[in-house]
C-alpha cells in the first residue's frame, strides 16, 4: 500500500531468499503437499511490515506447512493490495482499510490477520514549520508516500478532525526514504508522514523532529481516535473460502512470528532480518534498534482485530471521502484463523476482539 525505494542490495536479498511473484503454482500444493502462496507486501524492509520476513527467517512458514514466495511492491509499480485483487498474487502485505475501500467499489476483499493496531507513522515536520498538531496543517505542504496512500488518507483524517479542509493544505508524494528525507531538506515540504527507518534518518540529518506519534497504538488513539489496525494480511475472499487450508497455515505461522516479537527483543529482531534491511545509507542497525524499541508497542502480540478498529477505519474513510456508500464491516475482516491458530499453540490471547460490527 506504501510506495517504496528499495536498495539494491534488499532486491538480491528477496531474491535470493524468496521467489518471484509469477509461479503459476499459486495456492496449490507441490510435491510434497505444501500449499504454495504468492504475498506481495508493501514495503517489505520496512519496520511496520518486518514480521512477514521475519517469518521466513524464523522459518515459521516451513515449520506450518506451506511456501510462501515473497515479494515487495515498487516505486511507481502496482501496489501490493492492487496486485492482489487482480490476482497477480494471492495475497497482500498491507493496511486493513483497503478491504473497506474495495467494498465500496464492490469486490469482496477481507483480512485474515491482523499485525498491528497503529500505523507505525509518525509527522516529521522540520522546525520553522511551527506543526505541532494537525490543527496547524493550514498553508502547509504536506508530504505523503503516494497521492491515494493510506498516508494520503490519514494527513486528510487527521486535518479534518481539526477542522481543516483539504483545500486549505497542499499534498504532495514524496515516496520514503531518501526522497522523503530529501522533501524536508530542500524546503518541498514542511511535513513528511513517514516510518522507520525514514524516522530515524530524518532525526540524524537533524531536518525534523516527530510532531505527532502514530507509530504506537496509544499515539495513534489520542490523535485518531482509536486503535487503527494497520499491518494485515489481505485476500479476496473467493479465493479464501477456496483455500482455508493455506490461509490457516499462513496465519499460523503469522501469529507464531507475533507471539515471537512480544517475547523477544528489538535486537533479537534486528538481528534476525537480513542485514540490508537494519543498516543501510540512511540507518545504522544501532538506529534500528532505537526505533524498534520505541515503536515495537504498534504490534499486535496474538493477530486478532482490536474491537473498535474497524470503526476508526471507516470513520477515516468516511470522513475523507473516498468511502460514501455504506459498508457491512462483518465481511471486511476474520478473527477466525487467528484464534484457530492461537488456540493450536496454546497462546493466551490478550486482544479484546472486534465484533461483527467493528
Amino acid at each position: 500500500m506504501l510506495k517504496r525505494t528499495l536498495t539494491a542490495s534488499i532486491v538480491t536479498v528477496l531474491a535470493l531468499g524468496a521467489a518471484t511473484a509469477c509461479s503459476s503454482n499459486s495456492g496449490s500444493s507441490g510435491s510434497a503437499g505444501t500449499p504454495t502462496v504468492k504475498l506481495m507486501v508493501g514495503g517489505i524492509d520496512k519496520q511496520i511490515y518486518l514480521p512477514y520476513q521475519l517469518a521466513q527467517s524464523l522459518g515459521f512458514y516451513e515449520k506450518y506447512g506451506v511456501k510462501v514466495e515473497l515479494s515487495t511492491e515498487q516505486n511507481g509499480g502496482v501496489g501490493a493490495e492492487e496486485a492482489m485483487a487482480s490476482g497477480q498474487v494471492d495475497m497482500a502485505g498491507a493496511w486493513y482499510n483497503h478491504t473497506i475501500e474495495f467494498q465500496a467499489k464492490g469486490k469482496a476483499v477481507e483480512d485474515v490477520v491482523q499485525l498491528s493496531g497503529a500505523p507505525g507513522e509518525r509527522e516529521m515536520c522540520t522546525t520553522k514549520s511551527g506543526v505541532r498538531s494537525a490543527a496547524d496543517f493550514k498553508g502547509k505542504t504536506l508530504g505523503v508516500t503516494d497521492l491515494g496512500s493510506g498516508t494520503d488518507t490519514l494527513t486528510q483524517f487527521m486535518a479534518a478532525k481539526k477542522g481543516v479542509k483539504t483545500d486549505q493544505f497542499h499534498r504532495l508524494a514524496v515516496g520514503a526514504g531518501s526522497t522523503a528525507v530529501a522533501a524536508l531538506q530542500n524546503g518541498k515540504a514542511d511535513c513528511v508522514m513517514t516510518t522507520e527507518p525514514t524516522v530515524s534518518a530524518v532525526e540524524k540529518k537533524g531536518v525534523g523532529t516527530s510532531a505527532i506519534d502514530l507509530a504506537t497504538t496509544d499515539g495513534a488513539k489520542a490523535a485518531l481516535g482509536g486503535a487503527f489496525p494497520a499491518a494485515s494480511v489481505l485476500a479476496r475472499t473467493d479465493w479464501v473460502n477456496s483455500h482455508k487450508d493455506a490461509v490457516q497455515k499462513v496465519v499460523d505461522a503469522l501469529v507464531a512470528t507475533m507471539h515471537w516479537i512480544n517475547t523477544h527483543s528489538a535486537a533479537d529482531i534486528a538481528n534476525k532480518l537480513p542485514a540490508s534491511f537494519v543498516q543501510n545509507q540512511l540507518v545504522t542497525k544501532a538506529d534500528y534498534i532505537k526505533a524498534l524499541n520505541e515503536d515495537k508497542g504498534q504490534f499486535l502480540p496474538d493477530g486478532i482485530m482490536p474491537a473498535g478498529g474497524p470503526k476508526t477505519a471507516l470513520a477515516t474513510e468516511q470522513m475523507v471521502g473516498t468511502v460514501t456508500s455504506s459498508v457491512d464491516l462483518s465481511k471486511t475482516f476474520t478473527n477466525e484463523f487467528a484464534i484457530n491458530a492461537n488456540k493450536k499453540e496454546g497462546l493466551t490471547t490478550t486482544t479484546t476482539p472486534a465484533g461483527a460490527n467493528g
